[in-house]
């Protein structure tokens, strides 16, 4: 039928629709709480996978079983990972039914359509858990995977057993570094994790991105890689390191900051990103009469930041902004005849850190 062509085009579009990709990602993380601890790139590259095959009836079924194989070795629960693909299903089919109509296709139509599509829905489940399943099977037993629940249980703030501990590699009163990073697809952790084991210690996926503890850091790591370090601690200290490791990932992540980096360099950071109201008050406080759209008001903000990261010194700032200090000067200037006021030479440590933030959240994309 012509109208069941119309639907079925419906559903190829949706299947390329990044929207669409974004509202099963949201309904798949909301419905599972493992699964929304998991970085949310590492939903959305499922999503992106397995939607065609289901949708547009595209490719076959080895995504779905590669993303039932990365679930159990990042530690979610199989009810946990059926859920999110449960609820991310029903959210398809919303979706798909808006649409349908919004093209003319008749109830009746899209009913037999989406019936059409169950084998196929079912097949895709029935991969996730075939390919979860054949993980676990050869992670249960290995010395890596009792490693790694040591891992996982010190970072979550249980205390495994000493003897466990010695089995895992860590010597009970040791000094550890606990590091968390970005990376989360299965295949890309052993290759940093390679990296990161001539130091020894022990790494694994931990709530889907790799974490680990170890004695020592290693003397680089790739370009696109960004790792989070807190310093030595004992390991009943590793979970509120790896919380705090978790919170400077977020913040360094949205200011696209790679390669290995201490926590305690972040904690200005770290601190400012989880006051994400109070960053928007100040902003329109200080910075109210600047708009955001005219190149020249964040020529002037983009100075004032500059300014006071390089000590409110002209010199250093006109150097690193390749202009005459003159230039520098005649822009804060500007910038205090538009707003009323300036980040000078006056004021306290922290009248300057209130300009800094303001002037960072402003200039970030989206303000």
């Amino acid at each position: 039928m012509i109208v069941h062509e119309e639907f079925a085009s419906v559903l190829r579009g949706m299947a390329a629709d990044a929207s669409v990709i974004e509202e099963i990602v949201r309904a798949a993380r909301s419905q599972s709480p493992p699964v929304a601890r998991l970085p949310e790139e590492e939903t959305r590259r499922h999503v992106a996978l397995v939607l065609p095959v289901v949708l547009a009836r595209e490719g076959d079924l080895a995504a779905a079983a590669r993303l039932g194989a990365d679930r159990a070795a990042q530690g979610v629960p199989i009810t946990a990972l059926l859920h999110g693909v449960q609820a991310g299903r029903s959210r398809a089919a919303q979706i798909a039914v808006v649409r349908g109509r919004a093209a003319g296709v008749p109830e009746r139509v899209m009913l037999t359509a989406l019936l059409e599509l169950e084998p196929r829905v079912g097949a895709l489940e029935r991969a996730v858990v075939n390919g979860y399943r054949t993980a676990e099977l050869e992670l249960a037993g290995t010395a890596r995977d009792v490693r790694f629940q040591v891992l996982r249980r010190l970072l979550h703030g249980e205390v495994p057993a000493e003897e466990d501990v010695l089995h895992a590699g860590l010597r009970p009163d040791g000094l550890y570094r606990c590091l968390a990073s970005n990376v989360a697809d299965p295949v890309q952790v052993r290759a940093v994790e390679r990296r990161l084991a001539v130091c020894g210690g022990v790494f694994g996926l931990v709530d889907g991105r790799l974490s680990g503890l170890t004695p020592r850091l290693p003397d680089g790591l790739d370009a696109d890689v960004l790792v989070v370090c807190a310093p030595p601690a004992r390991l009943g200290e590793a979970a509120g390191m790896y919380a705090l490791c978790g919170s400077a990932l977020v913040a360094a992540e949205a200011r696209g900051l790679r390669g290995l980096r201490e926590l305690t360099d972040l904690a200005g950071v770290t601190a400012l990103a989880a006051q994400p109201a109070l960053a928007g008050l100040l902003n329109r406080t200080l910075l109210g009469p600047l708009n955001p759209d005219d190149s020249f008001h964040r020529e002037l903000a983009a100075t004032a930041l500059a300014y006071l990261d390089h000590e409110r010194r002209l010199d250093r700032t006109a150097a690193a902004l390749h202009v005459h200090p003159n230039t520098v000067r005649y822009r804060l200037g500007r910038l205090e005849e538009v707003v009323g006021a300036s980040p000078g030479t006056e004021g306290t440590v922290l009248d300057a850190l209130r300009w800094w933030w303001a002037l960072h959240t402003w200039l970030e994309p989206g303000e």
